[in-house]
């Protein structure tokens, strides 16, 4: 039976309304998020990058020092994928006298970056934003999108579509004669977008037409070249979707990739992703920028609103996440733009940066796990997290952007023995490591979610005391895929190959 008890005294009644505010802030700093995490797996992450060009998409030349600073295992940033646009032409279609560049628009302009990249162990792929312009409909590299274009629309013309590959193959010939070999390249930059400046329209139908009826002439085999599908300024699945579900095109297809402008990583990437993990391709998340307009250095809230946004990504299956600009006031390295000082020095490593080692330190090589998260009523927290495996280790990702520091209860799949919390509070205040005590083997455990943080727990698995069990695997994806000795993607598997399980282990098989 419930009893109520009804103060009168006015002494009493003041005490009681303290003590009741007292017990809610202090029921508020004890309440507890459950994130229970079950092996049930998804997609492999291949990793994190950005674009090597800063400015008006200038490539940074000789410049290599934004490179030397965030790519390869020994960095502080751990990127491990480049992109770099494939101007129109060796010669290009721009004087760089005209606007006040000093590097040249041609291909030369992204090999020192992309060297120093290749050194450090990373992937380096290509988009163009416009094939040459004498293979367009308004006759030059320019989209076209303004009176002194003539409002002209650029499009590849039909009668060039037996040119395009080949054309490709030009850049990758001049890149492996000067010491880049080419991981990918893309078919286009925002196929949807019409622009101004340097750009291509192409529709879904058009792309279709183009891979399934052309992409036999890229030379894959002398470049040891993957293919990605052209990327839609708000990752549309109509772009995807159109290639994989034609036979003969989705051969041609490794990768899928777009952009997130105005269509947050939930939504339309999710539903592209879908179709790719049935059919073994990767998704690449390849450009985005947060926060970009400020007259300002970003502040730690928008710097959360990052995290979220990468963590978003790998929710909805994104195996590689490219940045856009690797160097700007907004970005991972700093311009020395004094009107963004103090703390944009040039060339040197900014918050940004370190949000972003989060998960390109850790993620990167490891398989996502399914997870589930009780928010405590009454805390009105906005929460998120994900988690995943990578060899003996066990990593939880969780961010919390309000005021409120909360416990966060762990159930795990595994027993762990160890671990250690990366914790970023503040643009000053970043990549904190703390033990997190474990006296014995467990499979659950309590650990500190403290305000406006973002955070890494790294478990190490116990496999002494914890049987793996047979991994469960998303009912949508399959069970292995299949490379030949090149490393290029194949469905209909043949002789020796690859084969790649969703795990992330992979084996050498003859197939009859």
């Amino acid at each position: 039976m419930n009893k109520f008890i009804t103060v009168t005294n006015p002494t009493l009644r003041r005490l009681s309304a303290a003590f009741l505010a007292l017990a809610a802030v202090t029921a508020i700093e004890a309440a507890t998020i459950t994130v229970t995490v079950k092996d049930i797996r998804y997609q492999t992450v291949t990793g994190f990058g950005a674009a090597a060009c800063d400015g008006a998409m200038c490539p940074f030349g000789s410049d290599t020092q934004p490179v030397r600073l965030l790519y390869g295992p020994t960095s502080k940033i751990g990127l491990n994928i480049m992109r770099m646009e494939i101007s129109p032409n060796f010669k290009g279609d721009i004087s760089f006298a005209d606007v006040g560049w000093d590097t040249p628009y041609d291909w030369k302009g992204s090999l020192p970056c992309a060297k120093e990249a290749k050194k450090r162990g990373a992937l380096v792929f290509g988009t163009p934003w416009s094939p040459p312009g004498e293979y367009k409909t308004n006759g030059t590299a320019q989209g076209g999108n303004s009176e002194s274009q003539g409002y002209k629309r650029g499009e590849l013309r039909k009668d060039c579509y037996d040119k395009f590959f080949p054309w490709l193959n030009t850049f990758l010939d001049y890149m492996k004669k000067n010491g880049v070999d080419v991981d990918a390249v893309s078919i286009q930059n925002e196929p949807d977008w019409w622009v101004n400046y340097s750009g291509c329209l192409y529709s879904p139908e058009q792309q279709l037409d183009l891979v399934k009826n052309h992409a036999d002439a890229l030379d894959r085999e002398t470049y040891g070249v993957r293919l990605i599908s052209a990327e839609p300024l708000g990752f549309d699945p109509k772009y995807s979707n159109m290639l994989l579900n034609d036979p003969q095109a989705r051969k041609h297809i490794d990768i899928i990739a777009g952009h997130l402008y105005g269509h947050p990583p939930l939504v339309n990437m999710k539903n592209a992703a879908v179709l790719a993990a049935k059919y073994g391709k990767e998704v690449w998340m390849t450009e985005h920028s947060v926060s970009d307009n400020l007259n300002r250095l970003p502040d730690w809230h928008e710097q959360l609103i990052f995290a979220e946004e990468l963590n978003e990504c790998m929710l909805a299956g994104c195996t590689g996440y490219i940045y856009w600009y690797m160097r700007a006031h907004w970005a991972f390295v700093g311009t020395g733009e004094t009107k963004y000082n103090p703390g944009n020095a040039k060339n040197t490593l900014l918050p940004r940066a370190y949000v972003m080692s989060h998960f390109s330190k850790h993620v990167t090589g490891s398989t996502r796990l399914e997870t589930l998260s009780s928010v405590a009523t009454g805390t009105n927290s906005a929460f998120e997290t994900s988690a995943y495996i990578k060899g003996d280790s066990l990593i939880v990702m969780a961010i919390d952007t309000t005021k409120n520091a909360l416990d966060l209860k762990l159930q795990l799949p595994f027993k762990v023995k160890s671990g250690t919390h990366l914790l970023s509070t503040a643009n000053d205040n970043l990549c904190k490591e703390l033990p997190i005590e474990i006296n014995e083997p467990v499979d659950g455990l309590t650990v500190d979610l403290p305000a406006r943080s973002l955070n890494t727990y790294i478990f190490m698995i116990d496999r002494g005391s914890t049987a793996i069990k047979e991994v469960q695997r998303e009912k949508d994806a399959v069970t292995s895929v299949y490379y030949d000795l090149h490393g290029r993607r194949t469905d209909n598997p043949h002789g020796i190959c690859i084969e790649r399980f969703a795990d992330g282990t992979s084996r050498k098989v003859i197939v009859e």
